[in-house]
């Protein structure tokens, strides 16, 4: 495991607190030092500020190879000049990793939760109230963006699968409009098919009723034609004197 990354929050200088797999407490885990091993000679009041700041920023600890390091929270005051020094630090860090602008961004939330601690820190040293105090408001501020962002993944998560979800209905649509298409396509093929039978349909009647209808006129004129022959004929036979007027028999 590498060391830990670089912070904005003050550390000590890390400190070697095994050498081996061997020096292990008996539950397994690794020996931790307390703050007078690490420090040596130091008051009770020291010890005090740094077991505060040690419930309220705890320890970094990492193995290289077979070592184990620990590095705690620097005790040292801070004065003006580092106050200005950490501003113009997050203001690099912030230039060089380029955070996102929109949205909720892991770095500019890592960034400035540090730049928080090490103020934390610097005010705890200072008075230790106020340092709790701060604590409680950080990790209200923490519990409060945790919540936001869980809101946030479950919003995106909500339109992603509205959004997939649009794209089914939207091919369905498509399929189903090709199918009306195609459908509306053959009924107008049958439609056609239709009117054609009945356009075949009414002209072959149309055409047989003129047949009948020039018969019916043929047969007309036949049985007149036939009528006058036989008028003509029966005039024929008949002695003049008993000839009658054509018309009374018409």
């Amino acid at each position: 495991m590498n060391p830990p990354a670089e912070s904005l929050l003050k550390y000590d200088h890390p400190v070697l607190i095994r050498e081996s797999t061997d020096r292990k407490s008996p539950k397994g885990r690794p020996l931790k030092v307390g703050p007078q091993q690490v420090r040596g000679q130091s008051t009770s009041t020291d010890t005090t500020k740094q077991e505060i700041l040690n419930a309220i920023l705890p320890l970094r600890e990492w193995t290289d190879g077979t070592e184990l390091w620990m590095q705690q929270v620097s005790s040292a005051p801070s004065t003006r000049t580092d106050v200005i020094h950490l501003g113009e630090l997050l203001d690099t860090k912030l230039h060089q990793r380029q955070p996102r602008q929109i949205g909720i961004c892991p770095v500019s939330r890592e960034l400035y939760s540090q730049c928080f601690d090490e103020l934390i820190r610097q005010m705890t040293i200072r008075c230790a109230e106020r340092g709790r105090l701060l604590s409680r408001v950080r990790d209200e501020s923490r519990m409060t963006i945790a919540t936001y962002q869980t809101l946030y993944e479950s919003g995106v998560a909500f339109s992603m699968r509205k959004a997939l979800q649009s794209e089914l209905d939207k091919v369905d649509m498509q399929k189903k409009s090709t199918d009306l298409e195609d459908e509306k396509l053959e009924l107008k093929k049958q439609i056609n098919k239709v009117k054609s039978q009945c356009d075949a349909s009414e002209k072959r009647e149309t055409e047989r009723r003129q047949t009948e209808e020039k018969n019916h006129v043929e047969q007309i004129q036949l049985l007149e034609r036939t009528n006058l022959q036989l008028k003509v004929t029966f005039q024929g036979f008949i002695p003049q004197k008993y000839i009658f007027p054509l018309h009374l028999f018409l």
